[in-house]
């Protein structure tokens, strides 16, 4: 069965007006300490699930490039004792294009790490500093060279539909990453989250992003000309070429058992034919003194009923270009979906329906949120 690992590194030099994932700033923070507390977790997270076939591991945050390579060798050795390593082990490390961080990389390699994903998100240096990043566009277009010349395996992050952003400029920009020649490439319209310093800017009415209709024209541009690259779209937001796709984030989507360990961490996994939802302790102080002083940093664990687990395997699956495969076919499925709706997005293409598989059309994917609101129960 496959089976993947998440590590959760929750630190940044500082926070994105538009991050809201689990990340925080802190002044310092005791490495050694940090590094202990990951190796239990892993030893804990393994003695409940058993020997597994470990196909990925992926460090994420915050910014896991800020640890010190020789913790991320720690937690690579102690993962692959504990699961049983499969030969062709993916290890990604997302980081950061400061060139401070980018002088780790060859340090980062010899560790264990095989894929790196950048996260760049602009290439000019007015929306970098919009988008409240700390490294400069000639620091981006450095980390890309450096990371090529070490890895194999080379993913970058940019965003579009940015304030004030025409398509032209945009048309411009993706030519230019383009040019780097990278195997992967992810590439997220905006949006604004809840909680964000953008979000706030957005309600006061300073932040203007592109309407939906532009945004609509935004993503379009970007599909034709991935694909006209040889990058198509097998995720709504993550291109690659045939057979670099990333294979850790796969096993979301593809509804896979993974664990996660680290601050605010999630994992999926399947115990004596239970589904079994997992999450950590957000707050990083929280976690670290719950591992050290009540045995693990686990929030209680939820059995994810039928009607959720085909909720979440719809959300998921539907994502990917080659959708929700179906080995039972649809009939699993028929008590959480709208049996109506679902003959109405077929016929309107946005679904397509055969013996094992349910795949969103282009346009099914461009407008996925409103199809899910429409076939779920």
């Amino acid at each position: 069965m496959t089976f993947a690992l998440y590590v959760h590194w929750p630190f940044c030099k500082s926070k994105c007006p538009y991050c809201d994932f689990n990340s925080h700033v802190r002044q310092s923070i005791d490495e050694a300490r940090w590094r202990d507390a990951l190796l239990l977790e892993l030893e804990r997270t393994a003695a409940w699930t058993g020997k597994r076939n470990l196909t990925s591991i992926f460090f994420g945050g915050g910014t896991p490039s800020l640890m010190d390579p020789k913790t991320v060798e720690s937690v690579i050795d102690k993962a692959t004792q504990l699961w049983t390593a499969t030969p062709s082990l993916e290890v990604t490390l997302e980081a950061n294009p400061n060139s401070i961080e980018a002088s780790q990389f060859k340090n980062l390699k010899s560790s264990g790490v095989n894929r790196i994903s950048i996260g760049i998100q602009a290439l000019n240096d007015m929306d970098l500093k919009a988008l409240g990043r700390l490294h400069s566009a000639e620091e981006a277009t450095s980390a890309i060279k450096t990371a090529c010349s070490i890895f194999d395996r080379v993913s970058f992050d940019l965003i579009y539909a940015r304030p004030h952003q025409t398509l032209e400029a945009w048309r411009e920009e993706l030519a230019q990453a383009l040019n780097f020649n990278t195997e992967h490439l992810s590439l997220y319209q905006l949006t604004i989250e809840p909680g964000t310093a953008f979000a706030t800017l957005h309600a006061r009415g300073e932040l203007k992003i592109p309407d939906s209709d532009l945004a609509a024209d935004f993503y379009e541009l970007t599909q034709e000309m991935m694909e006209a690259k040889g990058l198509p779209a097998y995720e709504i937001s993550n291109h690659a070429r045939i057979g670099a796709e990333c294979q850790h984030n796969l096993v979301y989507w593809r509804y896979q058992d993974y664990a996660g360990v680290g601050p605010g961490a999630h994992g999926r996994v399947t115990i004596n034919g239970e589904k079994i939802a997992t999450q950590q302790k957000k707050a990083p102080e929280t976690w670290l003194d719950a591992v050290f002083n009540q045995g693990n940093g686990n929030e209680p664990p939820v059995i994810i009923s039928a009607a959720e687990q085909a909720e979440e395997i719809l959300m998921m699956g539907l994502r990917l270009q080659e959708g929700v495969h179906l080995p039972k076919g649809i009939t699993p499925f028929h008590p959480y979906i709208n049996q109506p709706k679902l003959s109405l997005l077929i016929e309107q293409n946005l679904l397509t329906l055969s013996q094992d598989r349910l795949i969103a059309t282009k346009a099914g994917r461009q407008r996925l949120n409103s199809v899910l609101q429409l076939l779920l129960v």
